[in-house]
């Protein structure tokens, strides 16, 4: 038998015919791919040669599950779904040969044969709760039948990889390697042909006994622990009617809110942030020829809780890191912290404790510029401001090799400036990291004026290196990021003169779905980086007496935030809840009566309104000046930098979502409505208001 397709060849070994799927880079089960396998199991049926079938990959991986691209529209046929049914019911016993990973639909596809055959070391999932969804494809029904209650819940409402060493009920046999797996397939072939086809189908589950009460605990636990989300309740729904129906409806309950759940504005927005993410990784424009330079080794300048950080994301990856600090006892401190961060990784289970020696061997202290001279990558995070920066970088471009990259992981000050510095401003970049570096995923790339192609190229692909997020940005004050926070911020604290308090601010912005509130988050930070930044841009704000004057206030008598336990709110030692402080209300009223400003009622609507649509439209101006590339690079950075909730997609789909129309009325509504306040920083951006009378939206723009 000799089929073959583009994407599922077909080879007859003895009486066995073997499918294998061949669609690079990850397996997506496209419709070329759902046509292939139709074809290929019709060929082994119709062919009395073939006793039983075999379904695997020519890639190291089995398949990453469906084509998402599809889920857009067009012929689906045949669905998932059918092709799936079609496998199950086959009258020859069915054999998957997982010889890599397996998720989502891959798994599916896995569960739908008769047996399944792995290697330890593989891991499988169903990650389709990330996409605001659940498996549409029978995972729902089949898992539940080969795994207990329990585990195919946690597998489905977290969508987290299981190793297949955990589910002995899934895999009939699991061998020491990948390499073994296809003898031992041939080998178990001749069982499977003695026993027949069995269809996870026929197993029947009860809702009796504990189940009722296992299902009841664990919705109650999802609803607590996922609020804003709409698919992992529904991911419950579906595999208690694996207990409560027949196959058949079980399957028709599963397709009916999978539908719920595509219709919904959280899996809209989720599947745009799948797409997000992979599209801030595509640079437009960079010369081809560019070749990406060697970053063999690594140093960066300065010691404390950031370069320690950054330093650490490195030795993670293998990379070996000089830290240089001025004076030892720094040094000393900065590396102490480092150990002191991995080995509580190690009490967690995290790592063990050799790799803790193997990372901090990588690390090595430095007091000379001298020892810097043959790094491939430097990275500055020394204090903010910019005259200090500007003598780290002359002594870099006395000291570093040809060919070294100079960066700086300064979060609101000017590329070029610091550029100019040096006699080789094609080498300097951005790279600002967000604090703690060694957690957070966003790595905002900051291309300067005369940043080469091969050292942006370098950049981008070194952030996968060290499993970050990297987003490409221009050059502005605070880039995309802190630009944009530096707007909610200010809102936030003019709110608190108009009338609100700090707790009814930060808790519209949870219930919008951010981990904290602007005046939780201000503490944590520190109050007194923002009033520095302030103290640097007068000349931006001097129009304007009341920007921030309350953080001011409280700064200069001392309230910082969480680290001396008082700021926007007080804190008892060791603890991180903000309780509130009628001290800050009082310093409000009083600024606001020497600023005669009218201190009212303010809704949660108005608070919402005017802390994030100035946001957005501050997004709109950094997209027409070209700051960002995308529309969607803003909500990456918006995501893994400051929280903004995924199933809420980033600020400028969480715009499109609510219109585009809507947010510019608003906006026009406060620019009226708040005199001289309101005709300063409520001004619609031009790109806002184009969009609308041309009926697009923020998304429109990443095409």
């Amino acid at each position: 038998m000799q089929i073959d397709s583009k994407c599922v060849a077909v080879e007859q070994i003895g009486d066995v015919a073997l499918i294998k799927v061949n669609n690079a880079p990850v397996n997506a089960l496209s419709r070329a791919v759902r046509q292939g396998l139709m074809l290929a199991m019709d060929a082994a049926l119709a062919n009395p040669d073939v006793a039983a079938i075999v379904i695997s990959s020519e890639l190291a991986l089995f398949s990453a599950g469906a084509d998402i691209s599809e889920f857009a529209g067009g012929n689906l046929e045949p669905g998932l779904p059918q092709v799936l049914n079609h496998i199950e019911s086959s009258v020859k016993p069915v054999i998957a040969a997982v010889n890599g990973s397996a998720f989502g639909g891959g798994l599916e596809l896995a569960l739908s044969c008769h047996y399944r055959l792995s290697f330890a070391g593989n891991k499988v999932g169903l990650p389709e709760v990330h996409l605001g969804i659940l498996p549409g494809a029978g995972g729902t029904q089949r898992l539940p039948r080969l795994a207990d209650a329990k585990t195919a819940l946690d597998m489905i409402v977290s969508g987290a990889p299981t190793p297949v060493t955990a589910l002995p009920g899934v895999f009939d046999e699991i061998v020491g390697s990948a390499a073994e797996l296809y003898d031992a397939v041939f080998a178990f072939t001749k069982k499977a042909i003695a026993q027949g086809p069995r269809p996870v189908s026929a197993v029947n589950l009860s809702f009796d006994g504990d189940t009722p009460a296992l299902f009841a605990g664990y919705a109650e636990q999802v609803k607590a622990k996922t609020k804003g989300f709409f698919a992992p309740a529904m991911c419950v729904e579906a595999v208690k009617a694996a207990y409560q129906l027949p196959f058949a409806e079980g399957l028709d309950e599963e397709a009916n809110l999978f539908m719920q759940c595509m219709k919904t504005p959280q899996a809209r927005a989720q599947q745009h942030f799948f797409f997000a993410e992979r599209a801030a990784g595509h640079v437009p424009g960079l010369n081809k020829e560019a070749q990406l330079r060697d970053i063999k080794k690594v140093a960066i300048i300065g010691a404390g809780t950031m370069g320690g950080g950054i330093a650490m994301n490195f030795a993670n990856a293998g990379i070996p890191v000089t830290m240089l600090e001025i004076k030892q006892e720094a040094l000393d401190k900065g590396l102490a912290l480092i150990r002191r961060n991995y080995e509580n990784s190690a009490k967690k289970g995290k790592l063990t404790q050799e790799q803790v020696e193997q990372r901090m061997a990588l690390l090595t202290g430095a007091t000379d510029y001298q020892d810097l001279s043959d790094v491939d990558l430097v990275i500055e995070a020394v204090f903010e401001k910019m005259s200090v920066k500007k003598e780290v970088f002359t002594a870099l471009d006395k000291v570093c090799k040809p060919g070294a990259i100079l960066a700086s992981n300064t979060s609101t000050l000017d590329i070029n400036e610091i550029a100019e510095c040096t006699s080789r401003p094609s080498d300097v970049i951005g790279l600002h990291f967000f604090s703690p570096a060694n957690v957070m995923k966003l790595l905002e790339i900051v291309r300067a004026e005369q940043t080469s192609d091969d050292v942006i190229k370098t950049c981008m692909k070194l952030a996968k290196t060290i499993r970050k997020v990297g987003v490409l940005v221009g050059v502005c004050f605070g880039f995309v990021g802190n630009r944009m926070i530096e707007v909610y911020g200010r809102e936030a604290n003019r709110l608190m003169l108009e009338g609100a308090t700090p707790e009814q601010v930060d808790r519209v912005i949870m219930q919008l779905g951010m981990p904290m509130g602007p005046f939780t988050m201000g503490d944590m930070a520190g109050l007194d980086i923002g009033y520095f930044v302030r103290q640097s841009r007068k000349a931006f704000i001097e129009h304007d007496p009341s920007y921030c004057v309350v953080a001011d206030v409280l700064v200069e008598a001392g309230r910082v935030g969480l680290k001396v336990g008082k700021g926007a709110y007080l804190y008892e030692p060791g603890d991180r809840k903000p309780i509130s402080d009628p001290e800050v209300i009082e310093i409000a009223a009083r600024k606001a009566k020497e600023l005669g400003i009218e201190q009212r009622q303010i809704s949660d609507q108005e608070i919402l309104e005017r802390c994030i649509y100035p946001l957005i439209n501050e997004g709109a101006d950094i997209l027409q000046e070209k700051i960002a590339q995308r529309a969607s690079d803003i909500d990456v950075i918006y995501v893994y930098g400051y929280g903004f909730p995924v199933f809420r997609g980033g600020p400028m789909q969480y715009a499109d979502e609510t219109g585009l129309s809507h947010i510019l009325e608003r906006m026009r509504h406060y620019q009226s409505s708040l005199g001289e306040y309101g005709k300063h920083w409520f001004t619609p951006s031009n790109l806002l208001i184009e969009l609308v009378e041309q009926n697009k939206t923020f998304a429109s723009l990443n095409k």
